[in-house]
């Protein structure tokens, strides 16, 4: 009788043993499961990361190629601006129609007040506005 109980405890012990070794399984599953979602989750968001980055930098470059044409650009102002105001003395100087450039004064005024043409009036608009 006494053989009987102990194989039945220990059939009792086994299942209980087994039934634990399964649910950890299913456990360890359901966690590697969820660390795999998490992973790819990480991996996406790393991805448009990445993607932002490259975006980013493709606009640095370019606004670094545009400000080096600009400054090709902006480079000559000022001596053809010195040029323009010692081409006719006779006439109101350029700093003059750039100091009421400052003050506001439009195209038209300028035109009108200092003789300037047009395309002058324009430049000295577009130069001295700030």
């Amino acid at each position: 009788m006494m053989l009987e109980v102990a194989v039945i405890v220990l059939g009792l012990l086994w299942v209980l043993t087994v039934w634990m070794f399964v649910s950890y399984v299913r456990s360890q599953r359901l966690i590697a499961a969820q660390q795999a979602a998490g992973d790819a989750l990480r991996d996406q968001r790393i991805k448009e990361l990445g993607r932002r980055l490259d975006t980013y930098q493709n606009g640095s470059v370019q606004m670094g190629e545009d400000l080096h044409e600009l400054r090709a650009v902006v480079a000559p102002l000022p001596e053809k601006l010195t040029q323009l105001e010692q081409r006719d003395p006779t006439s109101l100087s350029f700093s003059q129609a750039a100091r009421l450039v400052g003050m506001g004064a439009s195209i038209d005024e300028l035109t009108e007040s200092c003789g300037l043409t047009q395309a002058e009036a324009e430049l000295m608009s577009k130069m001295h506005k700030g």
